[in-house]
């Protein structure tokens, strides 16, 4: 039980970055690959406010959501609004991607970072907990919830309100979407906003599970697509259920085959599943008049 407890939790790491691709995909049919160092920079932000300014909890939140929310927005003024087409955006956000890397570590360095579980002095990090007969840590529950409820939020707020109905619509068909009175521009722009949000508010949470570090965007990058391929792109319920799954075929590879084969074993899953369903688990595959 300790091993899935282990899985669950690195997998919500992975569901959370699948569900940032997920608000910017569906709302702009931009593949966002700078998501991933937007959590990253969360993760560090909360070490600076954690454990070097040791700044109330909730002021660290705020100041994580805050910060990686502008950078967000200024990505899609100046990295998304300004290109036209698909392909070049995608290589706009991989610059956008290596910049933040860059920066990241000429601020604080290539040497990973602890980030205290909520408490400047850390002492929330030596508590084990035992539940269902198997050994977890307080923030890895933390996370497992954490995902858990953002999807279901999201899923809701999507699916009953003027904004998400809206958002939507746009997925559908943006033309027809502008046409009928839609804000397409700001819409977009809130989605960029609303997942840079996200991303720096579990920074916090993230940190104490994978730390501070430089290399941590591109791990989750490719984790996180691993996730949202699988679960099916569009779905924010199946990006959840893919990056659970990436996290425990993960765990248990290293487990019983050893860390070499890890990455192999997730893309073969990955290959299997897309082999029966090309559009992920939960996808829904489009038909096209030729």
């Amino acid at each position: 039980m300790t091993l899935i407890w282990g899985g669950l939790s690195l997998g919500a790491v992975y569901a959370l970055v699948a569900l940032g691709y997920n608000i910017v995909f569906t709302a702009s049919g931009t593949f966002n690959f700078a998501h991933a160092q937007l959590l990253m920079l969360g993760t560090f932000l909360a070490y600076w406010g954690l454990a070097v300014a040791q700044w109330p909890v909730l002021a660290v939140f705020l100041l994580a959501a805050g910060a990686v929310g502008v950078v967000a927005v200024a990505e899609e003024r100046f990295a998304i609004r300004t290109v036209r087409g698909t392909e070049a955006q995608l290589v706009t956000t991989v610059g956008v991607a290596t910049l933040i890397n860059g920066a990241s570590q000429l601020i604080w360095g290539s040497q990973p970072l602890t980030v205290p579980f909520f408490s400047g002095k850390g002492q929330a990090d030596t508590t084990v907990w035992t539940l269902f007969g198997g050994r977890v840590l307080p923030v890895e529950v933390v996370l497992i919830v954490v995902a858990i409820v953002l999807a279901i939020g999201l899923i809701y707020y999507s699916r009953h309100s003027m904004t998400g109905l809206a958002v939507l619509a746009m997925a559908e068909d943006r033309e027809a979407a502008a046409l009928r009175g839609i804000n397409v521009r700001m819409l977009t722009l809130g989605a960029f906003a609303v997942s840079g949000v996200l991303a720096g508010a579990v920074g916090p949470v993230v940190g104490p599970r994978t730390f501070a570090v430089a290399t941590l965007g591109s791990a989750l990058a490719l984790k996180g697509f691993v996730a949202l391929a699988l679960g099916g792109f569009g779905s924010i319920g199946g990006g959840v259920v893919g990056g659970f799954a990436i996290g425990l075929t993960e765990q248990y590879a290293a487990r019983y085959f050893g860390s070499t084969y890890v990455n192999l074993t997730i893309f073969g899953v990955l290959l299997l599943i897309l082999l029966a369903r090309p559009a992920g688990l939960f996808g829904r595959a489009q038909e096209r008049m030729v």
